[in-house]
């Protein structure tokens, strides 16, 4: 979601600024740069101690499309509260905040609370409330957060129209055009799409590979997002 978020978000000309961390931060910065995008990743540390160190070859595709910034001098000591701080001056940077995923107490809530000091826009991700990484998101919605299903949402939000167009599918079977159908739709696990489709495990490897190499699909860990 992340990902498919900054990729159509960047698409429109968006900013994307996120703070480079595990998951959801990484996403959103590829999925704009795999767009065409410029982004900016605001670091809880110092420039000169890049965490985490398996971000680096993330940080040197930012560098050619954005920026990396930090408030801390070279040599700084990270130290915990680093990375509540610089939260603020990521929704600082910001128009608008989008949240996919917050657990209760996350961290999540300091970029939440300074965008509302801010008097930024703020838009979470409603999603399954038996899920403890869904409580805080649909707090953030109970309070008065604006939902985010698509990219739609905050176009409509700032009457821009989307240029989102129909893929050329053309070139492909059958199979390999039901397949991008349902990851398309936000479908991205084999084992739903196989079942879905009443599909082998090898028509679908066949297929998937197609949609990899023709820049059709993403490969995001086990599952799949369109392009």
């Amino acid at each position: 979601m992340a990902y498919r978020a900054a990729y159509d978000l960047a698409s429109h000309g968006f900013v994307i600024v996120s703070g480079m961390a595990y998951g959801i931060d990484a996403c959103a910065h590829r999925g704009c740069l795999d767009a065409g995008g410029v982004t900016i990743a605001v670091l809880g540390t110092a420039a000169d101690k890049l965490y985490p160190r398996s971000n680096f070859g993330l940080a040197q595709r930012i560098l050619e499309k954005g920026a990396i910034i930090s408030e801390y001098p070279p040599g700084f000591e990270t130290k915990a509260y680093c990375f509540v701080e610089r939260n603020r001056i990521v929704s600082g940077l910001a128009d608008a905040i989008l949240v996919v995923e917050a657990a209760n107490h996350s961290g999540t809530f300091s970029t939440y609370d300074y965008a509302a000091k801010q008097g930024k826009a703020a838009f979470a991700v409603p999603a399954d409330v038996t899920r403890p990484m869904s409580a805080g998101t649909n707090e953030m919605l109970r309070a008065g957060a604006h939902p985010y299903i698509d990219a739609s949402d905050i176009l409509n939000f700032y009457g821009i129209e989307s240029k989102k167009t129909e893929r050329d599918l053309s070139g492909l079977n059958e199979t390999e055009r039901e397949v991008y159908r349902l990851i398309a739709s936000g479908i991205g696990d084999a084992d739903t799409i196989v079942e879905k489709l009443g599909i082998s495990a090898v028509d679908f490897n066949c297929a998937i590979t197609t949609l990899e190499l023709g820049d059709y699909v993403l490969r995001l860990d086990q599952t799949w997002a369109a392009r």
